[in-house]
């Protein structure tokens, strides 16, 4: 696999530890919204997994939460400096099965993703629903850029600071969908597929070492065998997963 050479066109703090990081350059390989890069920082052997918010021909945008001294590092990186990059990691999602009423769920910077899903479901013509869950309202990410698409959305947080208090599962009762998509952390995972009432695709967020299926150190165990988040997913039929097999 060859690695693009990106550059920085921006890279700020967007709220709290979560930062913004546009690249610009050849964007080719990314067909899917749901795929991610792996990106080497200066410094580091280990490339950093971080999955595409959004995209258009030429530019990239990422948002990336600092959460050790990799992604610490990122927040240093000056706009003009150029990023060795992997792209178009990961099989994304397929919106095709979505209907007309997809509802998207995102939790914390599980978020991100769903931004580029949502962007291209309604240039299908669809009509997406968004529930959002963070622990409180400062955490809140991209609900208005949601909006701005067109989207119906919703926001949860724990202690009640923004939307309805309480845990995204405790709104996906009262919402009209057709079809399901989520992307965060694995307990949030768990419960959202324990309350879907349709079909639906998880993407999961797990540590890589290589991100495109040569270590097998990202597997999770499905009803078809051990499947690899890097290369496999990160999105995966929320029908396949074993989920008495996760931690």
């Amino acid at each position: 696999m060859k690695p693009t050479i990106l550059t920085v066109r921006e890279n700020v703090p967007l709220t709290g530890d979560v930062y913004r990081m546009v690249l610009a350059g050849d964007t080719g390989e990314i067909k899917r919204p749901g795929q991610f890069l792996n990106l080497l920082i200066p410094g580091f052997t280990l490339r950093r997994p971080i999955s595409v918010c959004d995209w258009r021909e030429g530019e990239v945008t990422l948002l990336y939460k600092v959460v050790g001294e990799g992604t610490k590092a990122m927040t240093t990186i000056a706009p003009g400096a150029g990023i060795d990059t992997l792209m178009g990691l990961g099989n994304g999602f397929d919106t095709a099965k979505s209907g007309e009423r997809p509802l998207l769920v995102g939790g914390g910077v599980g978020t991100p993703p769903l931004y580029g899903l949502c962007r291209v479901l309604r240039e299908e013509g669809k009509k997406p629903v968004v529930l959002l869950g963070f622990r409180t309202g400062g955490d809140v990410l991209l609900a208005q850029d949601f909006a701005a698409l067109g989207a119906e959305v919703h926001i949860a947080t724990e202690d009640g600071s923004a939307g309805v208090r309480g845990f995204v599962t405790q709104v996906m009762p009262e919402l009209r969908y057709t079809y399901l998509y989520a992307c965060g952390p694995l307990p949030m995972l768990r419960a959202v597929d324990g309350a879907a009432e349709t079909g639906g695709q998880l993407s999961f967020e797990e540590r890589m070492g290589c991100g495109f299926g040569a270590c097998m150190g990202c597997s999770v165990m499905t009803k078809n065998g051990s499947k690899r988040i890097c290369a496999d997913g990160p999105v995966l039929e929320r029908g396949e997963i074993l989920w008495q097999t996760q931690k």
